[in-house]
């Protein structure tokens, strides 16, 4: 029997560059913020501005993204959810693959609370706390919304704001659940040598060459 995926669990504050960090690795990753409620969902949370409050774990569909998870873990498929955060609802659904990947992400801003169930299902889990300045996750969010029409500017804007506030409030709630907290180019770094690690083991179990090692060219 094949080892399950190792996975890598990135969490960080809105617009930090999870999804960044993903695409970077070329590993397969499931998009947790894809696992949204819509808008009328019954019971959804809403801010001081009258709003749904999209960073409240009450508008996110934690079981709905075990149950994809796990089946992308097991099976190496699973059809998730596409989101559409302009208009705050599900829009149909687009295929993950592993493609026989001996490791994969799962990226979103609920990956904190996300942390626990994962440890609760078994996983094999590397909890990455992508730890960037305040000020420049401020900008790279604003960016991406206005860029993307994801919410009017006014919006965009004073809820920046608010979760630049709570940036730091968010990093020692991750620090405290067991995530490392690493700049983008140490978490790649990371990620590459695990992957290249579980690569390598996953080549001697099936009997295959072993990757050689730059010590091996010199002997």
């Amino acid at each position: 029997m094949s080892t399950p995926a190792h996975l890598f669990l990135i969490a960080g504050p809105s617009g930090s560059g999870k999804s960044r960090l993903m695409h970077a690795s070329g590993l397969p990753c499931l998009r947790l913020d894809d696992y949204y409620y819509d808008a009328d969902h019954p019971g959804m949370p809403t801010t001081s501005l009258g709003i749904t409050d999209w960073d409240d774990p009450r508008s996110w569909d934690a079981d709905a993204a075990m149950a994809g998870l796990l089946e992308l873990i097991h099976t190496g498929h699973t059809e998730a959810p596409d989101y559409s955060i302009s208009l705050s609802r599900r829009v149909g659904t687009h295929p993950v693959e592993l493609h026989g990947s001996s490791c994969l992400g799962a990226e979103g801003i609920f990956a904190i609370e996300f942390l626990q169930r994962c440890r609760d299902a078994g996983l094999a889990v590397e909890a990455i706390y992508l730890d960037r300045p305040v000020s420049l996750v401020y900008l790279l969010r604003l960016r991406r919304d206005l860029a993307g029409k994801r919410k009017p500017p006014h919006i965009a804007v004073r809820r920046g704001w608010a979760l630049a506030k709570a940036q730091a409030g968010l990093r020692r709630r991750a620090l405290a659940a067991g995530f490392a907290p690493l700049r983008m180019r140490a978490a790649l770094a990371r990620v590459a040598t695990i992957d290249a690690a579980r690569r390598a083991d996953s080549t001697a179990t099936d009997g295959g060459p072993a990757p050689t090692s730059p010590a091996d060219s010199l002997a």
